[in-house]
């Protein structure tokens, strides 16, 4: 049960770190046909609320299959675990998060 919780709360941690930065990028920089590196850094942490945004439009608009569609929604999401996965690690190691006692 402990894993499971844990499997939840990095995911759904994940996506939310995502979906801040990709809503920040697109706040604070324009659009242009020339992408800056900042873009490329920006779209690791930004990258799974992109990547189910532009999947979830294409299945709308019948441009991709169910399968594409769910492969896209499975790589989304393994990414939104790492990087709540990363979270949840950083925040052990500054002492934001205790751990929880073990029983060993």
């Amino acid at each position: 049960m402990k894993d499971l919780i844990l499997l939840l709360f990095s995911t759904v941690g994940g996506f939310a770190l995502s979906g801040i930065a990709a809503n920040l990028y697109r706040l604070l920089v324009q659009k242009r046909h020339r992408k800056p590196p900042l873009h490329y850094a920006v779209m690791v942490l930004a990258g799974p609320s992109v990547m189910f945004e532009n999947a979830t439009s294409s299945f709308r608009a019948k441009k991709c299959s169910r399968l594409t569609y769910g492969f896209s929604v499975a790589i989304t999401g393994y990414w939104a675990f790492a990087l709540g996965l990363l979270i949840i690690q950083l925040g052990m190691a500054t002492h934001i998060l205790k751990s929880a006692p073990t029983a060993f």
